[in-house]
Parts: C-alpha cells; sequence; structure tokens
C-alpha cells in the first residue's frame, strides 16, 4: 500500500487525524479575508465583460504575416474603442472590437483588411448585438436561483436543513472567490464563463454531499452514547473522507490545469481560458470550502441543538469524573506504613503458604 493509501485508512480508522472542527475560527478567518478580496476586487476593477455581453463585432482574418500587436493598434486607431486580438492556430487573427453597430462594422472592416494586408473579401465579419448577451445572463442567473432552490430543498430532505444552510453558503464562498479571481486577473467574461462556473456549482455540491454523507452514518444514534461530542464526530468523520477528496480534486485539476496553462498559455487559445480558469478557481474553492467550511459550520450549528448541549455535557462529565477516578488511584498508589497500594507485603494469597500469618503458624 502507498504511503497516501496508508494516511487514508489511518485516518479512516481514527488513528491520526487533524482538528479541523476545532481550528474553526481559524478557517472561518481565512475565508472572510479571501472574500472580501474578492469583493473588493470585483468593486473596484469589475468584470472584463465578453463581447457577447456587450455588444460589436469579431472579425477572423486568413493567415498574415502582421502581428497581433500590429493589428490591435490598427483596429484601435480605426474604431475609436478597444480590441483584443487573439493569434489562430492558422495563422490568422481573430480581432474583436466592441461598441459598434453595423454601419460602423462594414466599414472598419475594410480598415482592417487594409491594416493586415489581407483581402476585404476574405475576412469574416460577425457582428454581435448586446441583447443576446443580456438574455444570456437573465438565463444564468435564473439558472442558478433555480439550483440553489433545489440543492437548500434537496439536502434538507436528505439531510438535514443545517447540512442545507452549509452547503449553500459553501456554494456562495465558492462562486464569490471565482468571480472576484476573474476579476483581479482581467479575464473575459464570456458564455464559457458562465458555463464553467455552472459546472463547479455541481462538483462543490459532490464533493460537499460526499462528506456529508459521512458525518450523517457516523453520527447515527450519537445522543445513544457518552464518548464523543458531535464536533469530534464530525472532525473523525472528515478525517475519514479527507484522502479521498484529496485524490478526487487533484485528478479534476490536472486537465483544467493543461486547458489553462498549456492551451491557453502556451497555444494562446483564448477560448480555453474563458472556462478553464473558471473551472480551476472553482474546483479549487470547492474542495476547500467542504472541508475547511461547510462540515466545521454544520458542527457549529448542530451544537446549538439542546440535545447536542447535553450530549456535551455528558460527554465532558464522563471524561471528568474517569480523570479524578484516575487521579486519586495515582495518588492512593501508597497505603499506610510506606506499603503500596495492591501490593502484598509478602502475602500472596490466602490459600498460598506465604499467605499463613506467624500466628497461625503458632
Amino acid at each position: 500500500m502507498s504511503r497516501l493509501g496508508n494516511l487514508g485508512a489511518r485516518l479512516y480508522r481514527g488513528e491520526v487525524g487533524y482538528d479541523f472542527v476545532a481550528k474553526r475560527m481559524l478557517w472561518y478567518g481565512v475565508s472572510i479575508l479571501i472574500t472580501i478580496t474578492a469583493i473588493v476586487g470585483l468593486g473596484v476593477r469589475g468584470l472584463n465583460m465578453g463581447i457577447e455581453f456587450k455588444g460589436g463585432a469579431v472579425y477572423t482574418t486568413p493567415s498574415t504575416t502582421v502581428s497581433a500587436s500590429q493589428a490591435e493598434k490598427v483596429a484601435e486607431e480605426a474604431a475609436g474603442h478597444d480590441a483584443i486580438v487573439q493569434e489562430l492556430g492558422t495563422g490568422g487573427l481573430r480581432i474583436q472590437v466592441s461598441g459598434l453597430d453595423t454601419e460602423a462594422a462594414n466599414s472598419l472592416k475594410g480598415e482592417i483588411a487594409a491594416g493586415v494586408d489581407v483581402p476585404a473579401k476574405d475576412i469574416t465579419a460577425e457582428l454581435v448585438g448586446p441583447s443576446w448577451g443580456e438574455q444570456i445572463a437573465n438565463k444564468a442567473w435564473t439558472g442558478l436561483g433555480v439550483f440553489m432552490v433545489l440543492v437548500v430543498v434537496y439536502l434538507a430532505i436528505a439531510f438535514e436543513w443545517r447540512m442545507a444552510v452549509a452547503a449553500l453558503i459553501a456554494l456562495v464562498h465558492d462562486l464569490t472567490i471565482t468571480v472576484g479571481v476573474y476579476a483581479l486577473v482581467g479575464f473575459e467574461v464570456t458564455p464559457g464563463t458562465v458555463i464553467g462556473l455552472l459546472t463547479i456549482l455541481g462538483y462543490s455540491l459532490y464533493d460537499t454531499v460526499v462528506v456529508f454523507d459521512g458525518l450523517k452514518e457516523s453520527t447515527k444514534d450519537v445522543t445513544k452514547q457518552t464518548r464523543y461530542t458531535y464536533s469530534e464526530i464530525a472532525n473523525r468523520s472528515l478525517n475519514g473522507t479527507l484522502v479521498r477528496s484529496i485524490n478526487t480534486t487533484v485528478v479534476a485539476l490536472l486537465p483544467v490545469a493543461g486547458l489553462l496553462f498549456i492551451g491557453g498559455g502556451f497555444l494562446g487559445a483564448g477560448m480555453l481560458n474563458d472556462i478553464s480558469l473558471s473551472l480551476f478557481v472553482g474546483l479549487a474553492a470547492g474542495a476547500y470550502s467542504s472541508i475547511f467550511i461547510a462540515t466545521p459550520l454544520v458542527a457549529d450549528l448542530k451544537e446549538r441543538d439542546p440535545q447536542m448541549k447535553a450530549l456535551r455535557k455528558r460527554v465532558l462529565a464522563k471524561r471528568a469524573a474517569t480523570a479524578s477516578s484516575k487521579d486519586d488511584g495515582d495518588q492512593g498508589g501508597e497505603a499506610l506504613g510506606g506499603v503500596p497500594q495492591g501490593a502484598t507485603a509478602g502475602v500472596v494469597g490466602p490459600r498460598g503458604r506465604r499467605g499463613r500469618s506467624t500466628e497461625n503458624r503458632r
């Protein structure tokens, strides 16, 4: 068995573990700090909305010797608007210019053709209206709202309302961080980004449900025992699924990292950046929230229940009694006359010869 597999088995059996739940205030603080940073970035820089949401024109040229930076300068001078130019694998260019109507888009096509030294008839122009992007955004918000409602209802039925609340907070946490990262790095928000955001919601929920399912099994008939509190059982359950969560996250992140860093970075496929960045950040945030946010939050909410409060009192009282009994045993380790308690002082037992007293011998 590998070291990681051995560690996972020991975590599952409770032989080793890390107290995530006891240090929940630290994780809450880290998450609040990250969330505030994301919100500030979103408020200060805002999102770089793609042409699908702002409207404009997209020009695709055949193979040309003009560089992307030169084409960008030509397009911006001719249009008077910001332009985004991407090099295609065919040697051509994809030029996006926002804020254009039909007439301006047609006239700009000829100026771009002259600037990049290709025939105007070989350039493909596509006009995108802002109303289409607005429809996409509205549908995305509607889908997000329906998804959140269904998640809360399902988790409340399958588990309990506290787990539903914790899962909802974890999902909002993941979305906020992902959107904030988009604002900070300045990547374009396109329909691919929206698809990526909706995808990470499902993954984050899956990871959280896996942890909650183990917690539900571990806390069955929890009030009938006096060995562990609810928080301690929740922490043991979390440690039991820790290696599985890490393995799942790593396996999911590897191909997404390939899309982001190789496809988007080295190959220059900008369309891959739209979806891969949201997936990469969202998957990492989802794994973090399921371990450091969702389960500690459930334990926090559950410990407010009167039954769990009573269980905690019984567990602590039993431990105090056990510790007191052990201390009394240690202090009574020596009897009168300096003979340790439990020592026979030469008397092995009532049936042994050495057990007979000198008076009997007489």
